[in-house]
């Protein structure tokens, strides 16, 4: 089965992270993300732009009280050259990862794992330990139908949770998140492997998910896991603005 492109990617990530409000500004979309990371925060390009349209786009993030920030997705070249001729930097350089569904989806060992429609109060606590706070939740909530949450296992023990939800045949995966005292006793593997199955029922061709590079932890897993690299992305923030 071939996998999905990276535009169908790009896709599945808007639809299943969503930004409050998308503002659109000549060729750009202008995202409100309230909060809720730099995927929901970024403009991007729509049509062919000029430099006086990154300005108008700078007036509006700022409007919105947000960093100046342009998500960079491939066929957004020309974009990218613009913005590092006008002080740009790259930051959080992503790799996208897919995998057929009949491939990921596995029984996870009992009592493992456990799939539910809303959080428990111990899932928003894991979330928070990883920086995932209620601005991101908010994201969640708004997002595509049908969605899911994952509770993670260990030791008789909550460690992990995680969050997919579906569009156009690719269950897209977020915010999977492990924490510390849990981590290498294959929770995150085991809670891949149920949202695998909840995307098999649903009817789902592909999981897909984005990770930043610089995670090599999670990384190696999805590897581990036979997902395939079917593209990237990255971030250009204003120097000034560059943590």
């Amino acid at each position: 089965m071939s996998l999905p492109t990276a535009a169908q990617i790009y896709a599945a990530i808007e639809a299943t992270w969503p930004a409050a409000a998308i503002h659109r500004v000549g060729p750009l979309a202008i995202r409100d993300g309230q909060g809720g990371g730099k995927r929901v925060s970024a403009a991007t390009a729509e049509a062919p732009f000029t430099a006086e349209g990154i300005a108008t786009a700078e007036a509006e993030l700022a409007r919105l009280d947000q960093t100046p920030l342009f998500w960079i997705r491939a066929g957004d070249e020309a974009l990218d050259t613009a913005l590092a001729a006008q002080g740009y930097d790259i930051i959080d350089p992503v790799t996208l990862y897919a995998i057929p569904t009949d491939q990921i989806a596995q029984t996870p060992p009992r009592v493992s794992t456990f799939l539910m429609p809303e959080p428990l109060a111990i899932m928003a606590e894991i979330w928070a330990e990883g920086g995932i706070g209620p601005a991101r939740l908010a994201v969640m909530a708004r997002a595509a139908q049908p969605q899911t949450m994952v509770l993670g296992r260990s030791q008789d023990r909550p460690v992990g949770a995680g969050f997919a939800a579906l569009h156009d045949g690719i269950a897209m995966v977020h915010a999977l998140e492990v924490r510390a005292s849990g981590r290498r006793q294959g929770a995150a593997r085991h809670m891949m492997q149920a949202l695998g199955g909840w995307a098999q029922q649903q009817g789902a061709a592909h999981v897909a998910l984005a990770v930043t590079e610089a995670n090599a932890p999670a990384n190696a897993l999805y590897s581990a896991l036979g997902m395939a690299v079917v593209g990237r992305y990255h971030y250009r923030i204003k120097k000034s603005e560059t943590p």
